[in-house]
C-alpha cells in the first residue's frame, strides 16, 4: 500500500521529517500580512529541532532582525534516545567546534542559542548561534526543555507525528502562542476539536491541495506516488498548521449560494437536481457533503466536513457540540463534540429496502467493522456502495478495489466503512451567525 511506509514509520516511531523552507516562509508571511509586528520583541523557542538539518531555525536565524526578535532557541533530540537506530556522524559543524565531545554527542540533546552579533559582522544572523550540550536528551517533555518553553513567546515547530497530543497538551499547559504542523485528522481528537470549537485554536493557511512535502530522516522504500527520488520528498495528505495566531484568511467569510440554488445548481450530483438536503436519522441537523454547498440562507445546524475548517470565519458561522443536537437519549454522548466514528455514525438511505437490510445485518456489520478497525485495510477514497458479503471476502492488502474503504489518515489508521449506502462520517456541526 502507498502509505505502508508511514505506517511502519508510525509503528517505529521514525517521525522525524523536515518541513521545506518555502513552506514555512509562506506561513509566517501570513501571520505577518495580518500583524507585522507579531514576532517583535518576542523569544522563539523551536524544539524537535536542528539547525543542521531543519529549516525552521535557518528560516528565524536569517529574518532574525527583519521580524526584530529578542531571541532564538532550538533544541535537538539526542540520537541515542531515537526509538529507530541509525548510525550518528557528527557534522563538520559540531566537530569543529571547541565544545564537541565524542562521548556526548550521542546521548545529549543540544540547545541553539541566538539573541546577539557573536561575529561583529554588524548583524545578526545563523552565523552568530551559540550552541551547548544539554544535561539530558532534548526531550520536550524534559524539565529542562520546559524550562525553556516557560521562556519563550512563541513555539514553531514540526512536532513528532506519534506525539502530537502530548505535544499539544504540553504547549496549553504554559498558555503559549505556537504554530505547529500536524495531520488533519488531529482536528477530531477530543483534545483538539474543544479547543477549535471554543476559538482558543484555528488552523493556519493549507498546503496547496491539503499536500505537504517534507524531507525524511532516513532513507526508506517508499511507494510510487508517495516519495520523490529526484527531490528527496515524501508526499503527506492532509497536513495542516494548527496555531492560535491570528491571520487575516480566518476572517474571510465564504461565498455561498442559498439552498434552492444550491439544490437546482450545485456541481456536486449528491446535491443538484434533489428536492431537499439530507436529514440526519440521530441528530437535529442536516448533512451539507461539501463546504462549497453550504446553504447562505439556513439558519439551523448543519454537519459538514471537517475540511471545512480551514475556511471556517468565526464572524459567519458558530461551531456547535452535536452532543447538544441528539434526537434521543440512545445516541451515544461523544467527549469531542463531533460525528466520527460508529458509535456515532449517521446512516442516510436511499430507499427502505437498504433501511431493513441494515437492520437485518447490524450485527454482522459490526463485527466487520471492529475487524477491520483491528487490521487496517484502508485505501484511496471509493465512494462504490459494496454489499456486505464483500466485506468479508476478498478484502486483503493487495486487494486492488478495496471497494467500500474510505480514505484514512496514516496517524490513525482506522478503516471507515461504506455499507449499503451507510457512510460513517467526520463531521463539524456549525450555524449561520444572525
Amino acid at each position: 500500500m502507498a502509505n505502508k511506509k508511514l505506517t511502519d514509520a508510525k509503528n517505529l516511531k521514525n517521525d522525524e521529517f523536515y518541513t521545506q523552507y518555502h513552506d514555512i516562509e509562506v506561513e509566517m508571511n501570513s501571520y505577518l500580512e495580518y500583524d507585522p509586528n507579531v514576532f517583535r520583541g518576542k523569544t522563539v523557542l523551536l524544539p524537535c529541532d536542528d539547525p543542521e538539518s531543519s529549516n525552521f531555525t535557518r528560516f528565524f536565524a536569517a529574518k532574525f532582525e527583519e521580524l526584530g526578535l529578542k531571541k532564538l532557541i532550538s533544541t535537538s533530540y539526542a540520537p541515542d534516545s531515537k526509538k529507530y537506530k541509525t548510525t550518528y556522524i557528527p557534522s563538520l559543524f559540531e566537530l569543529e567546534a571547541p565544545q564537541f565531545d565524542n562521548t556526548k554527542t550521542t546521548i545529549k540533546g543540544k540547545i541553539f542559542v541566538l539573541e546577539r552579533d557573536n561575529s561583529r559582522d554588524g548583524r545578526i544572523n545563523i552565523d552568530d548561534l551559540e550552541w551547548k550540550y544539554l544535561e539530558g536528551d532534548g526531550d520536550f517533555r524534559s524539565n529542562e526543555v520546559s524550562v525553556l518553553r516557560n521562556e519563550a513567546d512563541i513555539i514553531i515547530t514540526n512536532p513528532p507525528f506519534s506525539l502530537f497530543r502530548e505535544f499539544l497538551a504540553w504547549i496549553m499547559e504554559a498558555n503559549k502562542k505556537f504554530i505547529i504542523i500536524g495531520n488533519m485528522n488531529c482536528i477530531t481528537y477530543k483534545e483538539v476539536f474543544p479547543l477549535i470549537k471554543e476559538n482558543k485554536v484555528w488552523l493556519g493557511i493549507p498546503f496547496p491541495g491539503g499536500n505537504a512535502f517534507f524531507r525524511p530522516a532516513t532513507q526508506n522504500e517508499y511507494a510510487a506516488g508517495v516519495y520523490d527520488e529526484d527531490t528527496n520528498l515524501v508526499k503527506f495528505r492532509n497536513c495542516i498548521w494548527l496555531t492560535n495566531i491570528d491571520h487575516g484568511r480566518r476572517h474571510q467569510p465564504l461565498s455561498l449560494m442559498t439552498m434552492s440554488d444550491n439544490l437546482r445548481y450545485s456541481k456536486h450530483k449528491e446535491l443538484r437536481g434533489k428536492a431537499g438536503y439530507d436529514h440526519y436519522d440521530n441528530y437535529d441537523a442536516i448533512e451539507v457533503p461539501y463546504t462549497d454547498a453550504i446553504p447562505s440562507d439556513y439558519d439551523g445546524v448543519m454537519g459538514v466536513p471537517i475540511s471545512f475548517l480551514d475556511k471556517y470565519c468565526p464572524e459567519q458561522f458558530e461551531i456547535v457540540n452535536a452532543n447538544d443536537y441528539r434526537k434521543t437519549l440512545d445516541v451515544p454522548v461523544k467527549a469531542h463534540g463531533l460525528i466520527k466514528d460508529k458509535e456515532a455514525s449517521i446512516t442516510t438511505y436511499k430507499d427502505s429496502e437498504c433501511k431493513k437490510k441494515l437492520q437485518d445485518n447490524l450485527a454482522i456489520s459490526n463485527k466487520t467493522l471492529r475487524e477491520r478497525e483491528t487490521n487496517n485495510l484502508c485505501t484511496d477514497l471509493y465512494q462504490t456502495y459494496c454489499s456486505l458479503p464483500e466485506l468479508t471476502v476478498g478484502m486483503s492488502t493487495d486487494n486492488a478495489n478495496m471497494q467500500g474503504y474510505s480514505s484514512v489518515s496514516y496517524l490513525d489508521m482506522v478503516a471507515r466503512p461504506i455499507v449499503q449506502g451507510i457512510k460513517l462520517y467526520r463531521r463539524v456541526f456549525i450555524k449561520k451567525k444572525i
